[in-house]
């Protein structure tokens, strides 16, 4: 990797930090899932968001305006599979909380599923990716490689901070310690879930 290459690198890496960082739909669903079910079903949890950001950064790259303009009708699709899938998850987790029913601990797959799902079901990440990722893109050598190379930074990245993530809601749950803890998990996730799902749902673009 040549001097030109890192430095284009470098100011990709700091920009995406910040963006993985910012509490989103994927933070939300691991932190919540790590309070519930614990660290391995936490980390199981990133094991799902990642593979869909696979695919969705496969998207991308592949992604021209024209090719996106076709796809215009799925996203939308997309949306509001994403919209009824974190509203389910939202009124689930508040079911529990009123009816202070005993969650049952997440399975490995099923960990991986809601992360995949999750994540897969944000069209706008897939947008974001389409045009974040150009912009740090030398014109002067082959583009897919380089789309390649950045985007495994950013899963590298990405997988590395959401584990973070992973690590201290395990720790709160650790120092807790409390019986409470599943059923406040419960209820501010739920909340979250529906909130999130409410503003996808009334965002007028994909």
């Amino acid at each position: 990797m040549s001097a030109m290459e890192l430095e284009q690198i470098f100011p990709f890496l700091l920009v995406s930090t910040v963006v993985i960082a910012a509490p989103g739909p994927n933070v939300l669903v691991i932190v919540s899932t790590t309070l519930l079910s614990g660290r391995r079903r936490g980390l199981q949890t990133v094991i799902g968001t990642t593979l869909a950001m696979v695919i969705q950064l496969a998207i991308a790259a592949l992604g021209t305006t024209l090719f996106l303009a076709t796809l215009s009708q799925g996203l939308i699709w997309l949306k509001w599979f994403g919209v009824a899938y974190l509203l389910f998850l939202g009124s689930n987790s508040l079911y529990a909380f009123y009816t202070r029913k005993k969650v049952e601990r997440s399975s490995a797959s099923a960990s991986m599923q809601r992360g995949f799902w999750v994540s897969l079901t944000n069209p706008k990440t897939i947008l974001f990716f389409s045009a974040f990722l150009p912009q740090f893109a030398s014109t002067s050598s082959a583009y897919l490689p380089q789309i390649a190379t950045l985007s495994a930074c950013f899963l590298l990245l990405a997988v590395t901070m959401d584990s973070c993530y992973v690590l201290l809601a395990a720790k709160l749950k650790w120092l807790l310690a409390s019986r409470d803890i599943d059923r406040i998990s419960n209820g501010v996730s739920g909340t979250l879930f529906l909130g999130a799902g409410g503003i996808r749902a009334t965002t007028n673009r994909v």
